[in-house]
């Protein structure tokens, strides 16, 4: 089946969730056109560096640092063995399909985009165009990191 229609947008992350409470959803994961996995879990998310210490945090994703290009592959509670998040080149193409009966939304920077059922697939890749950020005060990325989560210097 050919990828959801959505607009072609720059987000920090996607994430592909189980519409129905209480069930897994199954998302068949391909990276470059290879089937990776077939995941059961209750969801997918993909996040850039700037993404990553947000949702994806949460999932037990990587903190990436926002200068560091690529894309993070998480599961959100899978029902599975392998339970890793991935950290892919930021040229990989990452398909994920609807494989099971369940359905699934899609999430787009907090915002729900789209419905999603048997055989749906959405196409995540890099954008061709870079966000440029506005930063504040110093410190840098790991003085920022540490005062976010209380780590102290010795």
């Amino acid at each position: 089946m050919e990828p959801v229609g959505v607009e072609t947008i720059s987000p920090s992350a996607a994430y592909v969730e189980k519409r129905d409470q209480g069930h897994t959803v199954r998302l068949e994961v391909m990276l470059d056109g290879n089937h990776f996995a077939t995941y059961a879990a209750d969801g997918l998310i993909v996040s850039t560096p700037t993404g990553s210490t947000a949702y994806n945090l949460s999932a037990r994703g990587a903190v990436v640092a926002p200068t560091h290009l690529s894309l993070q592959l998480t599961p959100v509670a899978p029902h599975m063995l392998f339970d890793r998040s991935l950290i892919l080149v930021p040229e990989t193409e990452i398909r994920i399909c609807v494989a099971g009966n369940r359905a699934a939304n899609l999430s787009v920077d907090g915002r729900n985009v789209a419905s999603l059922d048997e055989g749906d697939t959405i196409v995540v890749t890099q954008a061709m165009t870079f966000a440029l950020l506005v930063t504040s005060g110093g410190g840098g990325f790991h003085q920022v990191l540490k005062q976010k989560f209380g780590l102290k210097d010795s």
